[in-house]
């Protein structure tokens, strides 16, 4: 990026937020904080009214604005990839918000900019699953969303996984969560005293109520997901696997926690991987019968072994019978 682009995307940047640190500007440019210092030096010699503040950032004088934006045919397809790979993600609660903004990004680009971007989206498909979503309308989404920013109390039913049955819970939220195939809301629970995860698809009813929260007592959402991580004992998982069948699970197997393999002859390779739980990991074993060798842990062996004599248990009395 030359420096007149990179001037620009700084005074986007600055545009984009309240406050924005040096730091921050350096480590999104791949420049130091010394040609930090004199960009905004050179923006501010251009007439753009930027004000700094010693240990707080850059902040644009309220009131100025830039000229509409332009948009590169890169950044543009980007953009309709971004919302094609979303459509059908559940619980997609901005999608005709993204598709207005997509029609406004159409009508400032150029004319053939504009038909490369007809022809990208027709010549894109996506299809995540087959399985019906359980996951609430939108609107729920939307209005956990503003709770969370507003710092508002949740009251809400929640359906029990295990036990079957509803209980009201006030909670305080903290961040949304997107894994396991549905949208999960991250918050402290009053009733458990505790940061608890709750699947959307499992709340029966809500309110957001007038109480607000402080958020200065709550961890982050990154802070929980690293603790929740560091909680988790993982273990190193080495299996041998057949390279005919290696070859069948080249991006599968990022799902289970690949790290590495190495060839051990020439039929075979050595996977590593690591997991948190057995018994996940020995069911995906399982459906490649012979052609993987579990090296260790102990417990998956075990484990596996009862798997075998739960399938034996499961299908040798049918047998007899027909």
């Amino acid at each position: 990026m030359n420096r007149t682009d990179r001037l620009n995307a700084i005074l986007v940047h600055l545009q984009s937020k309240k406050k924005v640190k040096a730091q921050e500007i350096a480590d999104r440019f791949g420049i130091t904080l010394r040609t930090v210092y004199r960009d905004v030096k050179a923006l501010e010699e251009s007439g753009v009214p930027i004000i700094g503040e010693s240990g707080i950032g850059y902040s644009v004088m309220e009131g100025y604005r830039l000229p509409p934006v332009m948009f590169t045919q890169e950044e543009a397809a980007a953009l309709v990839l971004s919302a094609k790979l979303s459509n059908p993600l559940p619980g997609n609660s901005g999608k005709s918000h993204l598709e207005d903004a997509l029609f406004k990004i159409k009508s400032v680009i150029r004319g053939s900019d504009k038909d490369f971007l007809d022809e990208l989206e027709k010549s894109v498909a996506v299809e995540m699953s087959n399985l019906p979503s359980t996951e609430k309308p939108s609107y729920v989404m939307q209005q956990l969303q503003k709770a969370m920013i507003g710092k508002y109390v949740v009251k809400m039913q929640y359906q029990s996984l295990y036990k079957k049955e509803q209980v009201w819970r006030d909670i305080e939220p903290i961040g949304l969560y997107y894994y396991s195939l549905g949208w999960h809301i991250i918050a402290w629970c009053r009733l458990r005293k505790n940061y608890r995860d709750f699947r959307i698809d499992r709340i029966c009813q809500f309110t957001i109520t007038d109480e607000s929260f402080a958020a200065k007592k709550h961890q982050s959402l990154q802070e929980y997901i690293t603790q929740t991580t560091r909680k988790t004992a993982m273990q190193e998982v080495v299996v041998r696997m057949t390279k005919k069948t290696a070859s069948y699970v080249i991006n599968q197997k990022y799902n289970y926690g690949f790290l590495s393999e190495e060839e051990v002859n020439a039929n075979e390779l050595r996977m590593y991987f690591l997991t948190y739980c057995n018994e996940h990991f020995g069911r995906w074993l399982l459906t490649f019968t012979n052609a993987v060798t579990i090296e260790q842990p102990l417990a998956l062996k075990e484990y596996m072994y009862r798997l075998l004599d739960e399938l034996k248990e499961k299908y040798e009395g049918s047998l007899e019978m027909a």
